[in-house]
């Protein structure tokens, strides 16, 4: 057997995908696909042939009309070619056969804005939160610390603690439409990353701890099945001891990333 068929989707300013599919197979996926956008919507491939769904970082479409809002016009209404099926119907069949998606960054805000997270009105296709300007004004580009929700459902953050891992965007303050989804975000505890003090002691709202500003220190999300994820930090950019800034200065680094466990906590619930 093959083992799990991981697609990374790059095209349209997208630019990490080659990181994140070097996670994949680090993580042990059997394929991994680097697949432009428009080769699907030309129906050269279909995203049904896989089961892992990687959206990676990057400035899609320039992030002229916001962040990845221009994607997720496109995913929603562009027809694919020869049917009047949008890449968006295929998304929510590969959630429906339990399939995972994972969004870093640009691919975290095209997960918001397409609604497929955190879904806590059942509707897949309703955006209810969002993630916008960062409060300092500026590009934030930074390594940051984060601690896990461990009663969250989320399938990619399983048996993980304190975790530290690179940011780099300008639009990740993550702001709920209102007090009700970030009531239901908290009590189906659909937040499994929140940015946190340097000893991962607690969630912070303090710059540059929490670099963006975004409320209830939300670094992640995932929506109630745990199998729809994104997050604004790059795990993929953290995949072994040489990518830490200090690895020279702290020789008990292990050798093995701390983003690469997102990778291999998705293989292993797929396999």
């Amino acid at each position: 057997m093959a083992g799990v068929k991981a697609i990374v989707i790059t095209g349209n300013g997208t630019n990490c995908e080659m990181e994140m599919a070097h996670a994949c197979r680090l993580a042990g996926c059997g394929v991994v696909d680097i697949v432009n956008v428009w080769d699907i919507y030309a129906g050269r491939v279909e995203i049904g042939a896989y089961e892992f769904l990687n959206l990676p970082g990057g400035f899609m479409d320039g992030d002229d009309l916001g962040s990845a809002k221009a994607g997720a016009n496109r995913f929603k209404f562009a027809p694919m070619a020869g049917s009047n099926r949008r890449l968006m119907d295929d998304i929510l069949k590969f959630i429906e056969d339990g399939k995972l998606i994972l969004g870093v960054c640009n691919g975290f805000q095209l997960l918001v804005k397409l609604g497929l997270i955190p879904a806590v009105g059942g509707d897949r296709t309703a955006q209810e939160v969002t993630l916008t300007s960062n409060d300092s004004g500026r590009f934030e580009d930074r390594w940051i610390c984060m601690k896990t929700d461990p009663a969250s459902p989320c399938v990619f953050t399983k048996g993980m603690g304190g975790i530290t891992l690179p940011v780099r965007h300008g639009e990740g303050k993550f702001v709920p439409m209102d007090d009700h989804v970030l009531g239901v975000v908290r009590e189906r505890h659909l937040a499994p990353l929140r940015y946190a003090l340097p000893d991962y002691s607690a969630p912070t709202s303090s710059y540059p701890h929490n670099p963006n500003g975004s409320v209830d220190a939300i670094a992640g999300l995932c929506d109630p099945t745990g199998r729809v994820f994104g997050l604004m930090p790059h795990p993929e950019a953290y995949l072994q001891r040489t990518n830490h800034p200090r690895w020279t200065r702290e020789p008990d680094l292990p050798e093995e990333g701390a983003g690469l466990k997102f990778f291999r906590n998705a293989v292993e619930f797929l396999k």
